[in-house]
């Protein structure tokens, strides 16, 4: 009657092997460090089969980083908004934020994580979890972030999720200037990229995570940590919650 073969009916979809999930955290733990390794390298160092390397990374979504041509075509179906953020001054909350999404090891598997930033105060605005990398999730972030205000101006990568039309209209909608990081760009969004260094060395990587329940909670704990009780030295030791004051602007010494 559905008109399915009955192989597609039953069909279970098979999890990673125990052996995969250990490389899986081995490469995220080598690309965390190295983000400039490829598949080559990093199927020499850990060391396994290339083709088997290029697949497990292409599971993650992560490559190297380089610069490469053809930097300003779009995907196909996806419209790609040019940098904005090039020696632009960022006085005040609520001038920019940003968005990405990281992968996070667990004992059984993996899940993906998105978070939304501002860029003046580093003070996370929302985040999200989710097993499958859709728009979805991070349309969630994007409408928990709306009550704090909106931004000016609001970056990413080049990703599907934040090229996508429900995601763009979401920010036109509000009139925000869309910003994207060219691609293999790293350091165009770099202080979500730190976010995600420090995030990893001091929970996902010590917790050893085995399933979405406690890692929420640990999330939820950790970023109202990261957001008032943790004081980095770029930002003069204040929290990003000492900064985070929207409608008033502050003097920054560095960005």
């Amino acid at each position: 009657m559905l008109g399915l073969p009955a192989s597609t009916y039953y069909y279970q979809p098979r999890p990673e092997s125990e052996d995969n999930l250990r490389l899986l955290r081995k490469i995220d733990e080598l690309y965390l460090e190295h983000p400039f390794f490829g598949s080559r390298r990093m199927a020499v160092v850990l060391p396994v089969n290339r083709k088997r390397m290029q697949r497990l990374m292409r599971l993650l979504g992560i490559e190297a980083l380089y610069p490469k041509p053809h930097l300003s075509q779009p995907g196909a179906g996806h419209q790609v908004y040019p940098y904005l953020l090039r020696d632009v001054a960022i006085v005040r909350p609520n001038h920019v934020w940003s968005t990405d999404i990281t992968d996070v090891p667990m004992r059984g598997g993996f899940l993906y994580l998105v978070a939304i930033m501002d860029w003046f105060s580093r003070f996370v605005l929302s985040w999200e979890l989710s097993n499958t990398l859709d728009t979805a999730f991070c349309l969630a972030a994007l409408e928990q972030a709306w009550r704090h205000g909106k931004p000016q101006i609001f970056n990413s990568d080049q990703g599907s999720p934040f090229t996508s039309t429900d995601f763009t209209s979401a920010l036109k909608n509000r009139s925000v200037l869309i910003s994207m990081d060219g691609r293999g760009r790293c350091l165009d969004n770099v202080f979500i990229e730190r976010l995600w260094r420090s995030l990893k060395y001091e929970l996902i990587y010590p917790g050893d995570f085995s399933d979405g329940g406690p890692l929420r909670s640990a999330l939820d704990g950790y970023f109202d940590f990261y957001n008032h009780r943790r004081p980095p030295q770029a930002l003069g030791y204040k929290t990003p919650a000492n900064l985070y004051q929207p409608g008033r602007t502050r003097k920054r010494t560095s960005l």
